[in-house]
């Protein structure tokens, strides 16, 4: 069953297509990441579908309702994250939990939730003595407090440490697996490949692939990567047809036979009195098949 259906989604600023003619479908229990650079289109398309902004033109259709259509009913039913919450800081983090939770019939606990996110010693703490990580909890504590069917969870782990982050993930596993819908927007490839059960990437307001993590893009059948460290010696005689040497002196083998291409290399090296230094195979990762595919260039 589909929580979210989109068909030839368009949303205009003048001139300017921000969204232009993006399809989705998201079952019900799935983690769906979007992805995308900043100016893609992916924050104007997810805010169409939480329903804080209009469309220009298409369907969209959240939980059986329009977003822009629908009542309180609705609203009570999905729970959202975004980037940055305004809260009052001079308010515990129990009695937050308590205000926004006053507003939503199915409410969960507050100390079952400040359990979940890990905020156990910091309930009688003012929000403005917590740390930007734990701001993040409790705006992730506020989001789900409604017990909501579909969450949107936008950069949830942003300013977390590399622990916090996979107590995040652990806290997104528990919710599907009480048969919550999950679309999560981030930047961290990492989180994708972890939390997603499938991955969409948008550029220039459209999708240009989607799949799941292993499969995007052609992963799974992409060329392995054998990598490894010119140490200033000639490569000329390096038994392969797709070689390449970057500035930095970093070999790029790119191999459909891994196994054998291996052998001869190894082979090649030992004749030529080569050092591998650094050696490593690798098939391309979720970010280089994102990057590829938005047209942005990695880091050097």
């Amino acid at each position: 069953m589909s929580v979210i259906e989109v068909k030839q989604l368009v949303k205009h600023y003048g001139d300017v297509r921000a969204v232009d003619g993006v399809d989705l479908s998201v079952s019900a229990g799935e983690v769906f990441a979007l992805l995308g650079p900043n100016g893609a289109g992916k924050s104007t398309a997810v805010e169409i579908l939480e329903g804080y902004r209009s469309k220009t033109s298409g369907s969209v259709s959240v939980l059986g309702h329009d977003p822009a259509k629908a009542g309180r009913a609705y609203r009570e039913r999905i729970g959202i994250v975004l980037q940055e919450t305004a809260v009052e800081e001079q308010l515990t983090v129990e009695e937050a939990i308590d205000l926004y939770g006053s507003m939503y019939p199915n409410r969960r606990r507050t100390g079952e939730l400040i359990e979940l996110v890990g905020l156990e010693e910091k309930t009688n703490s003012r929000i403005k003595t917590l740390s930007g990580g734990q701001r993040r909890r409790l705006e992730l504590a506020l989001g789900i407090v409604g017990d909501p069917e579909l969450i949107f969870l936008d950069e949830p782990t942003t300013g977390f440490d590399p622990s916090a982050r996979r107590q995040a993930w652990s806290i997104v596993e528990n919710l599907t697996s009480l048969g919550k819908t999950v679309l999560l927007t981030t930047h961290y490839m990492d989180e994708a490949q972890y939390l997603a059960d499938r991955v969409a990437v948008i550029a220039r307001g459209k999708i240009v692939a989607e799949g799941t993590p292993d499969t995007l893009g052609g992963r799974e059948t992409a060329k392995t990567l054998i990598t490894f460290q010119s140490n200033d010696q000639s490569i000329d005689g390096l038994p392969s047809d797709d070689v390449s040497l970057s500035e930095n002196g970093r070999v790029t083998v790119r191999s459909a036979n891994p196994t054998s291409d291996l052998y001869r290399i190894t082979g090649w090296a030992i004749d030529h009195g080569v050092e591998l230094a650094g050696l490593s195979v690798s098939r391309p990762s979720l970010e280089d098949v994102y990057l590829e595919l938005t047209g942005e260039k990695a880091d050097v």
